[in-house]
């Protein structure tokens, strides 16, 4: 069993809660994904944040391209570890 972790980045809060509960019909995945705000540098504005999608695969069964479509139906995208 490996330590796999999908990260994806999503515009804004709406779109990371959406994605957050969509995965789990989508993929099959059994526990809740972490959620978390990434401020980015230099900014103080709540709204210039992006939001990540924190994703445990400790199975390694998602399947990298799949997660890069889901993610982009929200306009984000999935970090390469």
């Amino acid at each position: 069993m490996s330590d796999v972790r999908h990260v994806l980045v999503l515009p804004d809060r709406d779109a990371a809660e959406e994605a957050a509960e969509a995965i789990g019909a989508r993929f099959g995945t059994g526990e809740e994904p972490r959620l978390l705000r990434d401020a980015l540098a230099g900014e103080d504005d709540a709204e210039d944040a992006q939001w990540l999608l924190l994703l445990e695969d400790p199975e390694d069964r998602l399947d990298p391209a799949e997660l890069d479509a889901f993610a982009a139906h929200w306009d984000g995208w999935r970090e390469e570890p």
